[in-house]
């Protein structure tokens, strides 16, 4: 069973093989070629970055310095003159040392020249001879021959390093000889202009064109090289590539461009090149939409399933699906403006049009920088740009970014700038939200186009010295339509319904209380005097509306201020009226001859206003009505009264759910009050009837004050003393005093000794009141004691209302009568069984993965295996009859399970979870042989064949009552069944004639004693174990590689087999088949049998390995795992099987997504001194580590090929060593390293999913044996496997300061781009800084970057995308994500944190959770799909571990809950997926206003949630998380 083991891994291996050879140079000083890395080359500054061509240039001219010094001279003569061109006076950073360093080296160039005067005019000439030298010397013109025919052969699969030696030689020369090229042209157009083209001889200038076409795929590309064809990239042939790429083309409608406008060779002028130069976009800008756009196009064609064509086309839906999604939001927008797109008909915008539309929103949005928070202002923008207007273009080719964002940017930073940090007053700048409210109403369009820069909107505040900011003068604009003022007042507020729930309800339980709950004609008229505190609450709440929007008035639409006032208005007269009406209906009913007309009136007036707002209010909460409206949104009065209940904004409309929903979320809600209610009967009511208590529980705290209220009331005549606030005996507070004794005065009324004791409670109320007596301060007699009651009431009003945390309640009745507690257990519950429908933890235990495995590849192909059913069918058909086809769909099924499998115990061995034992017996065997039954993992059948022989040689029952005992355990029968197959397989391979034809003859025998039922007679079971000692025996010999020696001692075994089986086993009757055994015994006796045998390999070999551990492992691997991680890892995934997903689509079909990291300064990767460095307990990290994990680290100096009692310092002698501890560490610790390696799980899971794919399609690779293809393995070898996973996977980590890592060369930054050379889809955005010089000083320009590793082990610069300024204006974090999210691909986004990690076995559902975007889960589709989250901390503390359980029982178990069935989920954590091209247009997926959005996630669901998103939340795939 170690086949596997010895080919697993080839190509991690050669590639990590490759970065250390890389770091081993580094340190060395040489670059992966072998060529100086150090010196001046690769230390370019940053204000020279714009010119590429330095770095290169001086990177050749060390490379060919050995060859030839005088041209390694020119070539740094030639970077020194584009420096001083660059920056003559050195004014930006490090230019000159730059410079100096430079110079010197051009001096010691020169100081090492042959004897003789320089002749530089002679430098051309050098430089074409040695530029025809170099090609000869290298032999370039077989080089990319020689590089195709190995990769076209296929043969390269067994030797992945040969290809890449000749791949990244050939890339080396033709860079080399560009570099040669371009400054070659350059010289010559610095000695003569004119002639430069007429200096280079014509064959020589046609070998450098054909030199420069070779060196195309030397050029940076992201994902798809669309400027550049790719010889070793195969996405580029994909048909819905080619058919995106050709949407993109020219068509007639547009106008030419002009002559000289830059076009690449390789590639025709397409429609974002005509933006471009009408628009004045930035070069790379473009190139980075173009490829997005491809992107988009070519996956949405991919989707729907076109058939392959020769010359593909897009599909007008695929145009149709990515148009409306990418320009919903700015549809809507004009819709909610009432203004006309800027088409007049959406059916009318042909094919062409819409791809148009689509580059230019998304070159608008590409070039916005900050402006990406203000989605409105975006739709704005576009509106104006695609009518017809005047260009934009200018001279520097950034006019866009100059005349169009820079005035939005500088009008954000300077309010930003005036926040002081975030300390000063909301009220006193604008944020994000406030500017992007602005293009809410049609007054954004005052703003004119191009932008009118004397509009108040673009005026800056003036800041003021002292701490407290003005917000400006004049004409500088406010606030838009809302202020935040810190003010308490927010506590009624925002919380206004609760508070008049709240004392309504304590008035109406209070009034039915004092009239001893009886339901007459007073108590009804005192109930209605809700009415009059309804409307008083009301107007409260319109007076604060007025208050709250100090600030904003001059700047609010006319509309909304209009509405505040008018609200204002009708509740300062309805609340006048109804109170007035309401006295004088008191007045009127005191008076015996009343005709009670006003009270008839009173109740008219109150029966229609409350009918009319429960009507409205159930009317709205009907998801029909709410469409209805909508539909009738057109309407004026519809209008007016949905603009009177509530204010009309651009977000928050639409917010109703479908009626399922609604009712469920209504029931959810009852259930909690209902609950909540029980439980207050329960503690306050001993002998009332339960079903009135139900309906009026709320009254039974209230009711036992009712008579002492009454009998403080009516105290009179009563002379109070005044005492001190505090008691000079006992030091207590009064009031807790008196608080205490009427809450244990109130409690001994109700109580069962309080009625039995009357003497005593005469007593103890006596004393109550005298303490009560000698304070004036809660006894005032001219107003009945009003404070003395109030002091009554207040614990009362305090417990059950107002402060639902407070003392009171903690003490009495924190237990049953709090909400939240009850919230807590009710939803727990729910909780609880919605995951047990879920079919969660069905798995808990190795017991149940043993007891299921069967299981598993029937669920693993229902679920996350998309099948070729014609090729199951076609083979299932060829091998079996009716009777068998199950059996064969079984071994089907495991076949294609078991690659997935095996990858995933391969991971766990790489990670260290498990022993290369382990690993053994839980691999699962390819099924691919030619026997009739499934092969199953050996930890399933260990000791099986032992148990089965003891069995088989006590026993002494019929045949079927033996058979049945060994089946009675199901991996017992399979183990002696496939034991029983396997011998005959292999012995049938490796003996000739007489040999075979034993085998045969043996066989035939058993099988017709077992059909006759007699093998307990024709066989001696009890001698069992001497065959299965010989047959051990021979396989041991036959597992390893053939020598002579071994050769004899398999006949000898074999031999010993046969007297054996034949002298001491078989006790059959000879004489059926008397002439072969006659045969047999002759060519024994003569030695013919047996004499040669065939070694066993490949295939035969594995199952020969197989069927020895299956006879030698003599122990149950019941515990197999031993590893707490690694059984929980597959626990959790076997699970997963069973539970509900989407079905998987094909990886082509399936729904592209990126994962996006944000990284500032953390850990990357731990070096060697802080993993010895020891704390102030005198423990290292190391030391910690190992003795956390101590099995993991066992099997670490395992893997390694250390003894596993070897001291730490051992391995300190090999840099390939410490590489591999410093990675073994960091992947146990909160590192980016960690999280790029879960993270990169997905491609390799896309990898492998295409490659079995393809196979199981029958387009298998050539060159590779079908045994690897059946495994899986080579699947990182296949080019278009490579391809399809990079189509559909990104990987962005957003390091905002790597730049100024670099420049201070911080250890971080060479362990970020150690990450990029060993993931080659890594690609790394940063924020950099260029110095340059504006009107005589040093001005700082701001760039976002995106780079990924090339072949030197450097940095290869990608795109260059500059910004109008710092693009830290607000929070650090939401800024370092929204610069680097245009570099983000596809439709989905994932948000991961740098302290979560992943796993392959997880990975492989990505598939099926990105299809819950079309699955049905409301009116809405999801646009946030939430995932749960494990802590993998558990083990480190006991803290941890609690934050671990904290996670898994509260956090997930309430996401379940509020995703389903509340609806209210909002983003939790940033494992959550988003769709990408719905949040990109509405904002980005978080926002970043200083202190304001200090929690970014959550703010990214609410914007979600008003935008008309929805949120799910799914639990069948986790994301692991450090706590």
């Amino acid at each position: 069973m170690f086949y596997f083991r010895e080919k697993m891994s080839r190509v991690e291996e050669l590639w990590d093989r490759l970065v250390r050879a890389a770091l081993r140079s580094e340190r060395a000083g040489l670059d992966a070629f072998g060529r100086p890395a150090g010196g001046i080359a690769g230390n370019v500054p940053s204000s020279l970055a714009n010119n590429r061509d330095i770095d290169a240039i001086l990177r050749a001219a060390d490379e060919i310095q050995d060859e030839d010094p005088n041209v390694s001279r020119i070539l740094c003569e030639h970077a020194y003159s584009l420096a001083q061109n660059l920056d003559p006076n050195s004014e930006g950073r490090g230019v000159l040392q730059f410079k100096t360093g430079l110079m010197s080296v051009i001096k010691q160039k020169l100081a090492k020249r042959e004897v003789g005067s320089i002749d530089r005019s002679l430098d051309i000439a050098r430089l074409q001879e040695f530029y025809k030298h170099y090609r000869e010397k290298h032999n370039a013109d077989k080089l990319l021959e020689e590089e195709m025919k190995l990769r076209e052969s296929g043969v390269f699969s067994g030797n992945l390093g040969e290809l890449e030696r000749k791949t990244m030689k050939r890339k080396r020369v033709f860079a080399t000889l560009k570099i040669l090229g371009t400054v070659l042209e350059q010289l010559m157009e610095e000695v003569s202009p004119e002639d430069a083209a007429s200096l280079i001889p014509n064959e020589l200038k046609k070998v450098m064109e054909s030199d420069a076409a070779m060196s195309e795929d030397l050029i940076a590309y992201n994902i798809i090289p669309l400027d550049a064809p790719s010889i070793t990239n195969a996405i580029g042939s994909f048909p819905e590539v080619r058919a995106a790429v050709s949407a993109l083309k020219y068509f007639r409608d547009l106008p030419k461009l002009p002559g000289d406008f830059p076009v690449p060779a390789s590639r025709t002028a397409d429609m974002l090149d005509f933006l471009h130069y009408v628009f004045g976009f930035q070069k790379d800008n473009v190139s980075n939409q173009r490829e997005h756009v491809v992107h988009l196009l070519a996956n949405e064609q991919s989707r729907l399933g076109i058939p392959e064509d020769i010359d593909p086309k897009l599909d007008e839906a695929a145009v149709q699906n990515v148009f409306l999604k990418s320009l919903e939001n700015y549809t809507k927008w004009c819709n909610y403006l009432c203004i006309q797109p800027v088409w007049s008909s959406l059916e009318a915008v042909s094919k062409e049009k819409k791809v148009l539309f689509i580059s230019l929103y998304f070159l608008i949005w590409g070039e916005a920088s900050n402006v990406r928070f203000l989605p409105e202002c975006l739709c704005y923008i576009f509106h104006h740009v695609a009518q017809p207007a005047n260009s934009c273009k200018s001279e520097n080719g950034v006019s866009f970014l100059d005349q169009v964002i820079a005035p939005l940017y500088e009008v954000i930073a300077a309010e930003a700038k005036n926040n002081n940090n975030g300390r000063a007053p909301h009220s006193s700048w604008r944020n994000y939200d406030d500017f992007n409210e602005f293009f809410w109403s049609l007054h954004c369009f005052d703003l004119r186009w191009p932008w009118h820069k004397n509009s108040p909107f673009f005026m800056k505040p003036q800041p003021s010295l002292k701490v407290l900011l003005k917000s400006g003068h004049g004409k500088h604009q406010g606030k838009t339509s809302f202020v935040e003022h810190r003010t308490f007042l927010h506590l009624y507020h925002s919380f206004h319904r609760l508070w008049i729930f709240l004392v309504m309800m304590f008035q109406g339980l209070t009034i039915i209380a004092f009239n001893g709950g009886d339901f007459n004609r007073k108590s009804i008229r005192e109930v209605l005097s809700l009415g009059p505190t309804f409307l008083v609450m009301k107007f409260l709440e319109s007076v604060l509306d007025i208050l709250m929007m100090y600030g904003a008035y001059s700047t609010t639409r006319p509309v909304a201020v209009s509405r505040i006032f008018l609200r204002f208005l009708w509740f300062s007269c309805a609340s006048v009226f109804i109170c007035l009406l309401y006295v004088k209906a008191l007045i009127e009913e005191s008076k015996q001859s009343s005709t009670s007309a006003i009270y008839r009136v009173y109740i008219f007036v109150i029966g229609i206003y409350a009918g009319v707002q429960i009507f409205f209010s159930l009317l709205m909460r009907i998801p029909a009505c709410h469409r209805l409206t909508n539909s009738c949104d057109r309407w004026p009065l519809i209008r007016f009264l949905k603009w009177m209940h509530q204010e009309r904004h651009y977000v928050g409309r639409g917010m109703y759910e479908r009626m399922t929903d609604f009712l469920k979320e209504q029931l959810s809600s009852f259930l909690v009050l209902i609950a909540h209610k029980i439980c207050t009967i329960l503690a306050s009511c001993s002998r009332l009837q339960i079903f009135v208590c139900l309906f009026y529980a709320g009254k039974y705290p209230i009711k036992p004050l009712v008579e002492p209220t009454r009998i403080i009331v009516n105290m009179d005549n009563i002379k109070y003393s005044w005492h001190d606030f505090v008691s000079k005996s006992k030091q207590v507070p009064t009031v807790i005093v008196i608080l205490v004794i009427l809450a244990f005065s109130e409690n001994m009324k109700r109580s069962k000794w309080t009625r039995e004791k009357k003497e005593e409670t005469a007593f103890l109320t006596a004393v109550s009141d005298r303490f009560l007596s000698g304070f004036p301060l809660f006894c005032v007699a001219d107003n009945h004691n009003a404070l003395t009651v109030a002091c009554l009431w207040a614990p009362v009003i305090a417990n059950e209302h107002i402060l639902p945390y407070s003392f009171f309640h903690m003490i009495v009745e924190i237990y049953l009568l709090d909400i939240h507690i009850i919230y807590t257990v009710i939803y727990a519950v729910c909780g609880f069984l919605l995951g047990a429908k879920d079919r969660l933890g069905e798995i808990r235990s190795l017991e149940y993965i043993h007891k299921l495995f069967e299981e598993f590849p029937r669920a693993f192909m229902k679920n996350l295996y998309v099948p070729s059913r014609k090729r199951t069918l076609h083979h299932i058909s060829d091998q079996t009859n009716g009777e068998g086809t199950q059996i064969m769909q079984n071994k089907v099924d495991a076949s294609r399970f078991s690659p997935f499998w095996n990858r995933i115990i391969h991971n766990l061995r790489q990670e260290d979870y498990i022993t290369n034992f382990e690993m053994e017996l839980l691999l699962m065997p390819n099924n691919s042989s030619s026997l009739t039954l499934v092969q199953w993992p050996l930890f399933l059948l260990a000791s099986k064949i032992f148990l089965a022989k003891d069995i088989a040689a006590e026993s002494r029952d019929s045949q079927d009552e033996l058979w049945e005992r060994i089946s009675r355990d199901e991996y017992m029968k399979y183990a002696v069944e496939e034991c029983f197959h396997i011998i005959r397989l292999i012995l049938t391979a490796i003996l000739e004639d007489e040999g075979r034809t034993w085998v045969e003859r043996v066989y035939e025998d058993i099988q017709m004693s077992i059909s006759q039922k007699s093998i307990l007679v024709n066989i001696q079971l009890n001698k069992l174990s001497l065959v299965i000692s010989r047959v051990t025996a021979l396989m041991g010999m036959l597992k390893e590689v053939e020598t002579p020696e071994r050769q004899k001692g398999a006949v000898k075994a074999v031999q010993d087999l046969y007297d054996v089986v034949r002298h001491d086993v078989l006790s059959i009757n000879l004489s059926k088949n008397y002439d072969t055994w006659v045969l047999l015994s002759q060519a024994r006796i003569e030695g013919r049998l047996f004499s040669k045998l065939k070694w066993p390999k490949d295939a035969l070999r594995a199952q020969v390995k197989r069927l020895y551990s299956l006879l030698t492992i003599k122990d149950s691997a019941a515990n197999i795992p031993k590893n707490l991680e690694a059984r929980r890892r597959l626990e959790f995934f076997t699970n997963s099987l069973f539970m509900d997903m989407p079905q998987a689509k094909p990886v082509h079909q399936m729904v592209s997504f990126s994962v996006f990291t944000p990284y500032y300064s953390e850990i990357v990767l731990y070096s060697l001194a802080e993993l010895l460095k020891k704390n102030e307990d005198g423990i290292s990290i190391l030391f910690y580590l190992q003795k956390i994990f101590p099995d993991e680290w066992k099997n670490f100096l395992a893997r390694i090929g250390r003894d596993e009692n070897a001291i730490d310092t051992e391995l300190f002698d090999s840099p390939s060593d410490i590489l591999e501890l410093r990675f073994w560490a960091s992947y146990r610790g909160q590192t980016l390293a960690r999280t790029v390696r879960g993270m990169m799980y997905y491609r390799q899971a896309l990898m492998l999913q295409t490659y079995l794919e393809r196979v199981a399609a029958g387009d298998m690779e050539q060159g590779i044996s079908s045994g690897e293809l059946i495994d899986g393995q080579g699947f990182e070898l296949s080019p278009e496997t490579r391809a399809q996973a990079d189509l559909k996977f990104t990987y962005v980590v957003t390091c905002q300061i790597y730049g100024k890592q670099k420049e201070e060369q911080k250890p971080e930054a060479a362990d970020i781009s150690l990450l990029m050379q060993q993931n080659e889809a890594l690609r790394v955005a940063y924020i950099d800084f260029v110095e340059t010089l504006k009107d005589g000083k040093v001005h700082m320009e701001y760039y976002s970057k995106l780079v990924k590793a090339d072949i030197n082990g450097k940095d290869k610069e990608i795109y260059s995308i500059k910004l109008p300024g710092d693009p830290k204006l607000g929070e650090g974090k939401p800024e370092n994500q929204n610069h680097a999210i245009i570099f983000t691909r596809g439709n989905a986004v994932q948000t991961i944190d740098m302290n979560q990690d992943n796993y392959f076995e997880e990975a492989l559902k990505m598939r099926n959770l990105l299809e819950e975007f079309s699955r049905d889960h409301g009116i809405r589709p999801p646009t946030i799909l939430g995932v749960r989250e494990h802590v993998f901390t558990g083990s480190v503390s006991s803290l941890a571990s609690f934050m671990s359980n904290q996670e898994t029982s509260f956090v997930t178990l309430g996401q379940r809950v509020l995703a389903t069935p509340l609806k209210v989920r909002m983003h939790y954590g940033h494992p959550d997926v988003f769709d990408r091209v719905f949040h990109i247009t509405r904002g980005g997926i978080s926002k970043a206003s200083r202190v304001i959005n200090i929690s970014e996630d959550i703010y990214a669901g609410f914007n979600s949630t008003l935008r008309q998103g929805n949120i799910t939340h799914h639990e069948y795939i986790q994301v692991e998380c450090h706590k």
